[in-house]
């Protein structure tokens, strides 16, 4: 990451995109808070981060960490917004981005999008993929002028956890000899592997794997909102969900077209949060297996 941050001028000449500093990620959580919370309030679904102090860890980790490209939005000097790019594995991963409520449809969400998309090109990834709440006409339509494809309908979902592992699996924590047998079933399911997420869950803890008869058949970088899940098949993945004491963040991404996996998480009890849409650019290959996005 450059010690320095860089700057674009936009289009409309009082508009500055920068490179994010960590110094930034206080103003930028509480406007990522309000932006989420005036969106969902609007639609009547419950804000992905439920306080400003959330939403300012996570930019405050994402503007900290040397994998991830960080922009922010200044207007007359002032932040009114933010954008980050995980570069951490082959597939860049967008977002979240946020503008100042009282500052949207102004054309910064899109010089924000753009500048992690120059970004993306510039480092040459494969592809590049986001979550994008379905609810939101607006974002949808920007990503799909901008080159996205929809990819997967997805339901977040959150409930009571199971905490019921499957006879004859084992689920444990991951550990750092996990590593390569986990990439190469990402590689087997997707096409590409997540390490770089996955190594970062190992060392934080959060990371699970799911055993049977001695050989890892599924794991998750966490079984939550920000984390990603790869299964041979839905019994394994539903192993990892089982065993989960928690769902950590608004909930879990289900892909709904999966109807084994949605139907088997309703019937476990788990309710529908908000609809999501998985839409990419770039490299995507229709996976071999049960998954869940991060």
């Amino acid at each position: 990451m450059a010690a320095q941050p860089q700057s674009w001028i936009a289009e409309n000449q009082s508009l500055v995109i920068r490179r994010a500093t960590p110094a930034d990620a206080e103003v930028c959580g509480r406007i990522c808070f309000e932006a989420f919370g005036v969106l969902a309030e609007k639609h009547n679904f419950p804000n992905d981060f439920p306080s400003p102090e959330i939403s300012e860890h996570v930019l405050s980790t994402m503007f900290s960490h040397p994998s991830f490209f960080c922009v922010v939005a200044e207007q007359n000097g002032k932040i009114i917004g933010s954008n980050c790019l995980d570069e951490r594995t082959p597939i860049a991963g967008v977002g979240p981005i946020t503008i100042d409520p009282g500052t949207q449809n102004h054309s910064a969400g899109r010089q924000l999008m753009q500048a992690v998309m120059v970004r993306a090109a510039e480092r040459k990834f494969a592809g590049v993929r986001l979550v994008q709440a379905a609810y939101h006409n607006r974002s949808l339509s920007l990503y799909a002028k901008m080159g996205f494809a929809v990819r997967e309908p997805l339901a977040c979902m959150q409930g009571t956890p199971i905490q019921k592992t499957p006879l004859g699996y084992r689920v444990r924590v991951a550990e750092p000899g996990d590593l390569a047998t986990c990439n190469d079933l990402c590689v087997r399911v997707h096409g590409h592997d997540g390490g770089g997420e996955l190594n970062d869950a190992i060392q934080q803890g959060t990371a699970m794997v799911a055993e049977l008869e001695g050989r890892i058949k599924a794991y998750a970088s966490s079984v939550a909102f920000f984390g990603h899940a790869v299964g041979e098949s839905n019994r394994d993945l539903q192993a990892l969900i089982a065993a989960a004491t928690e769902f950590q963040g608004p909930g879990i991404l289900i892909p709904t077209r999966n109807a084994g996996l949605f139907r088997w998480c309703l019937e476990s009890g788990l309710r529908v949060v908000q609809p999501m849409t998985l839409m990419t650019m770039g490299l995507y290959n229709e996976p071999a297996g049960a998954y869940l996005p991060s």
